[in-house]
């Protein structure tokens, strides 16, 4: 083979995968587990750890075409026997396996968002507030107490079998029926539940590691949905401009000593 068939036949250089602009704060991450930190100030937190990202734009929802803006970010792979035929298609557009978990983000600008980018822990930072959507534990079927924390019943005058029952559940007599709502036995667990305004102590970008002082519902291993949140936060204290302006503060007018009584 000669040397100009040899050119020929060399492998191309894979295009560099574009980054997700980083004024889109949000990402999808899994559950590790808790553990605790101390921070820069030698104060100790309990924090859980997410592994999250990288994950790819699997698509982007348009106003014109859709009728709202979003952008739908994809974190790991599963493997192709396992995957619909749609999921097939999408990942041969990405040119990566199929992914494993999708999900959407609303956005009010999609500002250079495109699909096949990557967007990893390195859009936020320590000292951001972020929000942390997961699926509780299931629980089973659960009594009304264990299930809402009721009290029970009294145990005296002979009631042997109401001090873990519910107790009444019908309305008034012109009704005659349970209302909807009433807090009765049944399933416990297995919910969408948020939690919000969650600080983050500390982010490992090299691990893709973010860890938030909270604790985040749901067991090791299930999938957490981090957005920034649009809460009210602390304004961060400034340790240098605190003491700067103690220094420059002027000290206190003594007041003049009251004349001496005859």
């Amino acid at each position: 083979m000669t040397e100009e068939n040899k050119e020929n036949t060399a492998p191309e250089a894979k295009p560099e995968v574009q980054q997700l602009p980083p004024a889109h704060k949000f990402l999808i991450g899994e559950k590790m587990g808790m553990t605790q930190v101390f921070d820069a100030a030698g104060n100790l937190h309990a924090v859980t750890v997410v592994k999250a990202g990288p994950c790819r734009v699997a698509y982007t929802r348009t106003q014109e075409k859709d009728g709202y803006q979003a952008v739908c970010l994809g974190f790991g792979h599963k493997k192709e026997k396992n995957s619909l035929k749609a999921e097939l298609g999408l990942a041969k557009k990405l040119g990566t396996p199929a992914l494993k978990y999708l999900k959407e983000f609303r956005v009010a600008d999609l500002a250079g968002a495109a699909q096949g980018q990557t967007a990893g822990v390195e859009r936020f930072a320590e000292g951001e507030w972020v929000d942390l959507q997961g699926v509780s534990k299931g629980h089973g079927w659960a009594g009304a107490m264990k299930r809402h924390n009721f009290r029970g019943q009294p145990a005296s005058h002979g009631a042997s079998d109401r001090e873990r029952a519910p107790g009444s559940l019908g309305s008034r007599r012109s009704l005659g029926r349970v209302l909807p709502g009433q807090r009765m036995a049944g399933h416990w667990g297995v919910e969408t539940v948020s939690v919000q305004k969650v600080k983050i102590i500390k982010v490992i970008p090299e691990e893709n590691l973010i860890l938030v002082n909270s604790g985040i519902p749901g067991a090791a291993g299930s999938i957490v949905h981090i957005t920034l949140t649009n809460k009210r936060v602390p304004k961060p204290v400034v340790a240098a401009a605190k003491a700067k302006g103690k220094k420059d503060a002027k000290p206190a007018a003594k007041k003049p000593a009251a004349p001496a009584k005859k």
